[in-house]
């Protein structure tokens, strides 16, 4: 609960990248305490190790890409989220191409395998950031904000002019077995309209009903259904909880979020780490310790197991 995690060993994924269409290997390895999540594209001469942070993301148009140019590592958010999901703070992950596969377009199958490999704990104790005061970001209706609470919690609402989506709402407080159970197979969701749009936006090359959920104009196309009635907003904060895992650190506070993305989240996260007094940094033993001597549940450290 309190240790700093990685992977117990090597773990090869194969897939294809929903944007760029191209399919890449990825290679997730074990790292020592305080590496941290690190990210490096092996297909490019002289490439070097990319920390997973805030300040390092570039593009943020339908994905969360770390970096710029032809180095840049695209659609980073729902390995994120599992690695969040699980606890895993420190980890290799080299990559033969521009973008992270995206296998069935949710966390599940990275959860699967990273559950079915193991994970170690490190001798050094995770650190917290704790949300003291209440920053917000805003742009045209569109809405992110933090605030300080107890744990982590995800309060989240879309809205879609489409009939099945409409507006959704969902209140999700982290812990490792809710992400599981409650997020992490939640897909990433696009309209059938706008897919020639996006493709000569050079995305979605890669996007097929085996990764995506897909709607025409007033039901879902994918055979199977949905996983969830409320798969769409799910699937928002499973991205929000990849989001926010780029602030560095496991987060005590109330996240909440309406019609927001990607770009809400990285200028949310830039302007916590920006703002003096928003936040302290606290060791998992330090919190635990606090905890106990005032008798008082540590609620506040998540529970991974």
């Amino acid at each position: 609960m309190i240790y700093q995690r990685t992977i117990a060993s090597d773990i090869t994924f194969t897939g294809i990248g929903i944007h760029s269409g191209k399919k890449v290997t990825m290679n997730l390895r074990p790292a020592a305490a305080g590496v941290g999540v690190v990210f490096k594209r092996i297909d490019l001469p002289d490439a070097i190790w990319q920390k997973a942070d805030a300040l390092s993301v570039g593009a943020t148009a339908n994905n969360t890409t770390l970096g710029t140019g032809v180095s840049a590592i695209h659609t980073v958010e729902h390995l994120l989220a599992a690695f969040y999901g699980l606890g895993i703070n420190n980890i290799y992950c080299e990559i033969d191409g521009p973008e992270v596969p995206t296998m069935d377009g949710s966390s599940g199958s990275f959860i699967f395998v990273l559950k079915e490999t193991g994970i170690q704990n490190l001798n050094e104790t995770k650190q917290f950031m704790i949300i003291t005061d209440t920053i917000r970001v805003e742009h045209e209706g569109k809405w992110a904000q933090i605030e300080p609470h107890d744990k982590l919690v995800i309060d989240s609402t879309i809205v879609f002019a489409h009939p099945v989506i409409k507006t959704q709402r969902k209140v999700f407080e982290f812990s490792s077995e809710n992400f599981i159970e409650q997020i992490s197979r939640a897909r990433t969701f696009g309209m059938l309209k706008d897919v020639d749009m996006l493709k000569r936006m050079g995305l979605i090359k890669g996007g097929s009903l085996d990764n995506a959920v897909v709607l025409d104009d007033f039901n879902v196309v994918n055979p199977e259904g949905l996983r969830f009635s409320d798969e769409f907003v799910r699937h928002k904060i499973l991205d929000t909880l990849g989001d926010i895992s780029l602030l560095g650190y496991e987060i005590i506070g109330k996240v909440t979020t309406f019609k927001s993305g990607h770009h809400l989240h990285n200028e949310l996260c830039k302007k916590v780490l920006g703002t003096a007094g928003s936040y302290e940094i606290v060791s998992a033993a330090n919190l635990a310790m606090g905890a106990r001597q005032s008798h008082i549940l540590p609620s506040a450290i998540p529970v991974v197991n």
